[in-house]
């Protein structure tokens, strides 16, 4: 099971989606082929905004970072913030932003703890390059990396709640042997949480 089907899965037919960071569009795009949804995409590279109009794409410029007022509180049945709460300057304000506007959010995150990037820094004494986290540490976006552990206790802090989570390996694929030990053993996780 793929990051795409679990979102699918998770996302009802004629749902109301919010994209924070949507990249190309690709994601909103596939829901919009599958689950018929009500998309908007927030993204602030030009390319991208690009590619979103070219797919059909609802999609504004914003920078998360600096606020996400402008959206009312429940106002979209589900917000997504996939492989991008890593490169925010504030995760703790997105988390509460987003749990706020959407009745549903989901969140997907790159896995620190992942044994290859353990094993890297063990071995090699340098921060991992993986697939997840392909960029050298100088070059990569990415400036708060965290293990599922410090996903999960943040969230706890903020009094929000980790309805389902799905683990997935460097393949992108969800294997049984990942629920043994998930913090060591998934490359990266897809979270459905609410308030």
């Amino acid at each position: 099971m793929s990051t795409l089907s679990v979102i699918e899965n998770w996302i009802e037919d004629n749902n109301k989606v919010l994209d924070l960071g949507c990249g190309d569009g690709e994601i909103l795009f596939e829901l919009k082929k599958t689950k018929n949804i009500n998309s908007l995409g927030v993204e602030i590279e030009e390319k991208n905004i690009e590619e979103c109009l070219l797919k059909n794409i609802n999609v504004i410029e914003q920078d998360i970072d600096d606020g996400l007022d402008n959206f009312s509180s429940d106002s979209f049945d589900v917000v997504i913030l996939s492989q991008t709460i890593q490169v925010l300057k504030n995760p703790n304000t997105a988390l509460e932003e987003i749990t706020r506007i959407g009745k549903t959010s989901i969140v997907t995150i790159p896995n620190f703890g992942h044994w290859k990037s353990r094993l890297s820094l063990l071995i090699k004494g340098r921060m991992p390059v993986t697939s997840p986290l392909p960029e050298s540490w100088y070059g990569t976006p990415n400036i708060h990396l965290c293990t599922l552990s410090d996903f999960e206790i943040l969230c706890s802090e903020l009094s929000i709640t980790v309805e389902e989570r799905v683990t997935v390996n460097s393949y992108n694929e969800n294997k049984w042997y990942l629920s043994f030990w998930p913090n060591l053993l998934s490359a990266s996780a897809i979270y459905k949480i609410s308030r």
